[in-house]
């Protein structure tokens, strides 16, 4: 089984604008709303695959109900902690062309000792040997960065892996758990590291640097360049393939659903990072917060090259 946890997760609406104007007020042509969360997204992009998981997190009053059922919707199971507060809304602006957005993101409810605790036990009771576990996205008011270590001591000792994908000192905190793979983006890498990023060969050498310190396999997602994967092997690059990009807003998280995916199907890490820059490419080429369909995905992984690099 894949599990995907997101701690802070949120209700995602979008409001197309013919243009974005400052100290105006706009007017939406259209009007979107998706069950977001970095995590959750991960879930919606294996589901697309044509995988199930089970989407933890904490979920709060109307909005969590919302994010509830409209994840059950997709055929997405939920296993959420209930916490006091309400679940925060995230809104995006995007203009009809798709070349200019503003995305507003509310910090989240806070949450207590006891839901913390509620939420570390339901994760000990699940995890099991074999399965693959995605711990991604920020933290919301009153968790400690130090959650993604306990979480992922408590997972691996169960003889599962994890996919860490968060970013600051949660991120930091995280890595030292030695979670199976992490995945920052190049400015995180250089925040956890202290070493410069501005060529791929520093970036190979802040990945490397990463793996001194526990991490054994480390993606560092580039954009639209693609991403680099150090691993035991080396140090791979993964270059995307050509699409007419609408809203990059989720790519990231379909790749470490393409990742998952792959590495759950047994798949080589380079070659499950050809599926997870697939995925990645798939769903930016997509309107709104969409993700790309399997036969989208399938076409794209075709024309990802990765390459030994180091």
């Amino acid at each position: 089984m894949i599990y995907t946890v997101t701690l802070n997760p949120a209700v995602d609406r979008e409001l197309t604008v013919p243009a974005i104007e400052f100290d105006s007020v706009l007017r939406a042509t259209a009007c979107r709303v998706d069950f977001g969360g970095k995590g959750f997204n991960v879930s919606r992009m294996l589901r697309a695959l044509g995988v199930n998981s089970v989407a933890l997190g904490f979920a709060g009053r109307r909005s969590g109900e919302l994010l509830r059922d409209g994840l059950e919707s997709l055929g997405i199971a939920t296993d959420f902690v209930w916490v006091a507060g309400e679940t925060r809304t995230n809104v995006s602006i995007v203009t009809e062309t798709h070349d200019h957005y503003v995305k507003a993101n509310e910090p989240g409810p806070t949450i207590s000792p006891a839901e913390e605790i509620a939420l570390v036990q339901k994760v000990r009771q699940l995890a099991q040997a074999g399965d693959w576990w995605v711990l991604a996205g920020s933290l919301p008011p009153g968790v400690p960065a130090s959650i993604y270590l306990q979480l992922i001591g408590d997972i691996q000792a169960a003889g599962a892996r994890v996919i860490l994908d968060s970013s600051g000192d949660a991120l930091r905190d995280g890595c030292a758990a030695r979670p199976f793979l992490a995945k920052p983006n190049d400015g995180e890498i250089h925040n956890l590291t202290g070493l410069p990023v501005d060529t791929t060969v520093n970036i190979a050498a802040a990945a490397q640097a990463m793996q001194q310190n526990g991490v054994a396999n480390v993606v560092v997602s580039l954009g639209k360049k693609g991403a680099l994967l150090a691993d035991a092997a080396g140090v791979w690059l993964a270059a995307s393939p050509q699409i007419q990009e609408k809203n990059p807003i989720g790519a990231g998280d379909s790749m470490v659903g393409g990742l998952v995916w792959g590495l759950s199907q047994g798949q080589t890490l380079p070659e499950a990072l050809r599926w997870g820059i697939a995925c990645g490419a798939a769903t930016a080429s997509m309107s709104g917060t969409a993700v790309g369909s399997r036969a989208l995905v399938e076409t794209l992984a075709a024309q990802v090259a990765v390459s030994h690099y180091l």
